[in-house]
């Protein structure tokens, strides 16, 4: 301890704590928020000063700081506080006599680093909250004795870190004082306007900024909303998909893990109460429903782009994670249907090889929601429609690269292109794997795989490049042996196909089991699809 080493130290602090503890420190700001002017949500005139205007030192703050660590309750901690909020207005006041003087960045720095990292456990320590203290336990303090006394400074503190959040540009240092605002969450109950401000600051950081701020400020949003679920999960919810919908109309290789992102944690924060999330989500599915409905009667020009865009697609894409992420565990079904529905109509809508890559995205999404689920959803027909179009077998010569990821809608002059029909021909063969892998074993697949095994036979007759028919052939011929095997196995057994007890029963062993060819064919399909995604 410094306190050890340095004698004089000690003794100069004890004679600064007699001088301090003779002086008295006005009262901080009114306990009632409409007693206050607000500049961007944040009070812009405290009425909080020290007791003069004397400069405030280095050696000033670490006596402060020192009596605030062995007397919470004394009068340091106010002076601190008031110093904190003129470190956080500095620069914000065009008229800044008011505050306190700070005479270099090193006071600067101290005062910031002291407060954000003690004063959660110092008002902890004077409240006697424990760090696992929940709403209902900490609205118990409200009414004691103490809570008079430690409000204002809580609030005063609280207020400062939201200025501070407005005021301060570099990531880093917003993903600090994030971190240190999480810890005192359950402070927050007790202010609801500074509360609903956190909540604002913190959703537009999650959306706007890079990785860890956006990860730190999602890690905010999602306390208020466990911590204080009664009275702001709603908020939060409203609130972080009305961000999400306002940044995902544009889809870039650029901020695929971004949207993805963003996705993910809307998904983590429905998931955290679904009796009360599953509301929204069946509204909001159900609003999709409507514009897709409308367009499909009008089927005019303007109407169609309210749909081929990727705001709509990514609304979709959302409540399909969700949907997937929950499904096991609840009864989602009413979900699922619409969502199906809306995906199916989507699909049919844009039949036209420009909008493929719409139409896979689809296919893509029904196969999510087919594994999930455990129910059959034909999706070949969506995928299959584009081998009769001749452009798809002839020779193409090779364009500038493209990602079919970020595009649902492919310009006219790349339909002849190389890079199309190599794109359209691998993603058929992965989507299709992807939806035969997950029946390979079911007794009906024989049935299932018939009509794409002639189509795709045909196509490979009409394939003139050499590297894509060794992609289809080898298609082809896992999908036949597939086929062969459950006819074999179809063969040895007597029960009558009424029977779904023993349908489902059907190689029930060989299903648990990873050695199947079909699925090692399947793996390396994924893994070249994603060597190419690498690529690009």
């Amino acid at each position: 301890m410094l306190l050890e080493k340095v004698p004089k130290f000690s003794k100069y602090l004890e004679s600064r704590r007699a001088e301090l503890q003779k002086s008295e420190s006005e009262e901080i700001d009114s306990d009632e928020d409409g007693d206050t002017n607000y500049s961007n949500g944040v009070s812009s005139n405290e009425g909080m000063r020290l007791h003069d205007r004397r400069a405030i030192n280095s050696h000033t703050i670490d006596v402060w700081c020192w009596l605030v660590v062995e007397q919470p309750e004394g009068p340091a901690l106010p002076n601190l506080l008031h110093t904190f909020q003129a470190a956080c207005r500095y620069g914000f006041d065009s008229d800044e006599s008011h505050l306190h003087e700070i005479l270099d960045e090193k006071v600067f720095s101290k005062v910031l680093m002291f407060i954000l990292c003690e004063a959660d456990g110092i008002f902890r320590k004077w409240l006697g909250v424990s760090d696992s203290c929940r709403k209902d336990s900490f609205l118990k303090f409200m009414n004691t004795s103490e809570w008079k006394l430690v409000r204002p400074l809580m609030k005063s503190y609280l207020r400062s870190c939201l200025l501070l959040l407005n005021q301060v540009t570099d990531g880093q240092i917003l993903v600090f004082i994030l971190s240190r605002l999480r810890s005192s969450i359950v402070f927050f109950a007790a202010f609801p306007s500074l509360t609903e401000l956190l909540i604002k600051i913190s959703v537009h950081l999650w959306v706007t900024g890079e990785e860890s701020l956006s990860l730190s400020s999602f890690l905010v949003v999602r306390e208020i909303a466990s911590m204080l679920l009664s009275d702001w999960y709603d908020t939060c919810m409203m609130k972080t998909y009305k961000a999400f919908i306002a940044h995902s109309k544009f889809f870039e290789h650029g901020n695929l893990k971004k949207v993805e992102f963003l996705m993910n944690s809307i998904v983590e924060l429905y998931s955290l109460d679904l009796q009360r999330s599953y509301q929204h989500v069946f509204a909001s599915l159900q609003h999709l429903a409507n514009i897709l409905s409308q367009t499909m009667k009008a089927k005019k020009k303007e109407e169609l782009k309210k749909i081929h865009n990727w705001q709509y697609i990514n609304c979709v894409s959302l409540w399909v994670k969700f949907i997937d992420c929950n499904l096991k565990d609840h009864d989602l079904q009413p979900l699922l249907s619409l969502s199906i529905l809306i995906i199916k109509g989507i699909a049919h809508l844009f039949p036209s090889l420009r909008y493929l890559p719409l139409r896979f995205r689809c296919v893509q999404m029904l196969n999510q929601l087919s594994l999930s689920s455990g129910v059959f959803i034909p999706v070949a027909s969506l995928v299959l429609d584009f081998l009769e179009h001749k452009g798809c077998t002839a020779d193409a010569t090779r364009v500038k690269a493209f990602d079919f990821s970020t595009v649902l809608k492919v310009p006219k002059h790349l339909l002849k292109s190389r890079n199309f029909q190599e794109e359209c021909i691998l993603s058929a063969i992965e989507l299709l794997s992807a939806h035969f892998s997950q029946w390979r074993y079911h007794i009906s697949f024989p049935e299932l795989a018939t009509i794409p095994l002639v189509l795709f036979k045909r196509f490979h007759e009409k394939l003139s490049n050499e590297t894509l028919r060794r992609q289809v052939k080898r298609f082809i011929d896992q999908v036949e042996q597939n086929k062969e095997y459950i006819e074999r196995k179809r063969a040895e057994i007597s029960f009558s196909p009424n029977d779904h007890a023993a349908i489902d029963s059907f190689l029930q062993m060989e299903k648990s089991g990873s050695n199947c060819s079909f699925n090692q064919y399947y793996a390396s399909v994924q893994q070249k699809s994603h060597s190419r995604s690498a690529l690009r």
